[in-house]
């Protein structure tokens, strides 16, 4: 009970820090991607460096707007439900 309770507050403290950070995570995620797709393809694909960078960033785009996808959602479920609970409240 005590660990499941220190898990929730460390999710908390992330989630806390991304939302006062959200241009920092979002650029940590790109970088990661494109080092991510730039040593995927390095392995597996006999590409000139040119288009490995190329195919990076294009990977990289893709999970961007993922990741901007969902957090426009989750900020939008996240607003939408403290709204109904003050509506609740009142």
């Amino acid at each position: 009970l005590k660990k499941d309770l220190q898990q929730e507050e460390e999710m908390e403290a992330i989630q806390s820090w991304v939302s006062d950070h959200k241009l920092t995570s979002i650029g940590a995620v790109w970088a990661s991607a494109i080092g991510a797709s730039l040593a995927y393809t390095k392995t597996r694909t006999p590409l000139k460096p040119s288009l490995r960078l190329i195919h990076a960033r294009m990977h990289a785009q893709a999970i961007t707007l993922v990741v901007l996808s969902g957090a426009a959602a989750y900020h939008y479920y996240e607003k939408s439900g403290s709204y109904k609970q003050e509506k609740n409240a009142s």
